[in-house]
């Protein structure tokens, strides 16, 4: 019982902020990120005889919940109409901060032949101005928290209606799953 110990509050303030912080940094759960079609805009149409091509602009409102930046590779998004893949999206590589929003311009292309075979169904959309399309894509990159890398992938599936004929988005339902990878591989 002869030693003493000698106190220190800038220690105590020290340890009692590393405690926070580490606890913050385990128990941060990652969120699913959240997607939003804002608006399709037609920049040309490509004659592939005997049909032709579109060529259109997405422009998709992200939004990053999460502590951690994440940085993401370059990927297609697919496109689809009735079940057949109409045409493709691409997504360049790129960065996000921690929990902001940003937009993204995606370059799409659809191929009319596609839209042939549903000719049909696709003049029925085009009469009542209202169309069905489903998009899926899958976003894989890191997100850097604090030393460590963690690799992640997120599946995103939409389901979107517009105006064939103004391409104005009337209605979406977007989800999005987020995996992250503890280990190195992914």
């Amino acid at each position: 019982m002869g030693k003493k110990i000698k106190w220190s509050w800038s220690s105590a303030i020290i340890g009692a902020a590393s405690a926070v912080a580490a606890t913050a940094i385990i128990s941060a759960k990652p969120k699913d990120p959240t997607f939003h079609l804002i608006s399709i805009n037609l920049t040309s149409f490509k004659l592939n005889l005997p049909l032709l091509d579109a060529e259109l602009l997405l422009t998709v409102h992200v939004t990053n919940p999460n502590i951690a930046p994440i940085h993401y590779s370059s990927t297609s998004m697919s496109i689809f109409y009735e079940g057949s893949l109409l045409g493709s999206a691409q997504v360049q590589a790129g960065s996000q901060p921690p929990r902001s929003c940003q937009l993204l311009r995606l370059p799409a292309r659809l191929h009319a032949l596609q839209l042939a075979h549903h000719a049909k169904r696709f003049l029925q959309d085009v009469a009542r101005r209202e169309m069905v399309l489903d998009a899926t894509v899958d976003i894989s990159g890191i997100a850097k928290v604090v030393w460590w890398d963690h690799n992640f992938k997120v599946h995103v599936d939409s389901h979107v209606t517009v105006d064939p004929v103004f391409l104005d988005v009337i209605d979406q339902e977007n989800t999005s799953e987020l995996e992250v990878f503890t280990t190195a591989a992914a």
